[in-house]
């Protein structure tokens, strides 16, 4: 059994449209745990998830604040089964999404199984490049992958809380939190397939979710610069190598060069990342253990 786990921001409308498109499958999931970080919705909205809720269909775990880690550790540690799948909550999936996802787990010899994700515009392909962060997550090639996209992705619920979770240290958009996340399984001895008949169509929706950020390229809030730095912190042999290719590719682009006003706040941003991301670093890992109890 699977449960789909779906953390939420300020996304009520499509939120509707997916749980709906969800509950539609067959087979569907065992359960649908909808991990909401929105502080309020439109009234019509509120209404259909509490009917939904009240009569089961799904559980909805409200959260105070925005953070894609904690949701997802959330969602770990709420759910029952021995499996759990996350979704975005912008998306049609694939009639037999749940399907496949528990049969790429059947054998229980994966930690994780990472499904097909088509972005607007995109159809399959024919990939067999690279496994790591240049890998397509639109290939039609099932294979072994060291990278994942966490809108389309299971995983072994005990295994995964073994080794901690999502580090909840990735911080405003959680920028590399997957491709951590990624590479300890990896270090762990853990493998991760890619399973392309496991697929969504993403819909990438221009507002909530990520969007409530603001637009990377001309903000001076570090949400979306930290999660880079902090990754390259734990991951990277020359990290001050990484942060000044980082840092000359997002500031030295055609964008600021025919928008030059957004440059200072964008270097502001890059700067305020890179401190927040020492800081976070000599903390240590923010990581979910088994031992932090059953409830969220």
């Amino acid at each position: 059994m699977i449960t789909v786990a779906i953390p939420t921001y300020n996304r009520g409308a499509i939120l509707v449209e997916t749980i709906e498109r969800l509950l539609a499958l067959e087979p569907r999931a065992g359960a649908i745990l909808i991990v909401d970080q929105t502080r309020e919705h439109p009234a019509d909205v509120d209404a259909r998830l509490q009917a939904w809720d009240r009569d089961g269909a799904i559980h909805w775990l409200r959260l105070d604040a925005p953070s894609i880690p904690r949701a997802m550790n959330d969602a770990l540690v709420a759910a029952t089964t021995p499996v759990v799948l996350f979704l975005d909550d912008d998306i049609v999936p694939d009639s037999q999404l749940v399907a496949a996802h528990e049969a790429a787990h059947a054998n229980d010899i994966h930690w994780a199984v990472a499904g097909q994700v088509l972005q607007p515009g995109e159809e399959p392909e024919d990939f067999e490049g690279s496994d790591d962060l240049e890998f397509h997550f639109n290939s039609n090639r099932a294979r072994l992958i060291t990278n994942v996209m966490a809108g389309n992705l299971s995983v072994r619920r005990e295994r995964t809380l073994s080794i901690g979770g999502f580090d909840e240290n990735f911080t405003g958009a959680a920028y590399r939190f997957e491709t951590d996340f990624a590479m300890r399984v990896a270090a762990e001895g853990g493998t991760i397939l890619f399973e392309p008949r496991a697929s969504i169509r993403h819909l990438k929706l221009s507002s909530g979710g990520l969007r409530s950020f603001g637009d990377h390229r001309a903000v001076a809030s570090p949400a979306h610069t930290a999660g880079d730095y902090y990754f390259a912190l734990h991951h990277v042999d020359r990290f001050w190598s990484y942060a000044a290719r980082r840092f000359a590719k997002n500031v030295l682009t055609r964008y600021h060069a025919t928008h030059p006003w957004t440059i200072p706040a964008k270097i502001a941003g890059e700067v305020r990342g890179l401190m927040l991301a020492r800081q976070l670093f000599r903390k240590g890992r923010r990581l979910r253990r088994v031992q932090d109890g059953n409830r969220p």
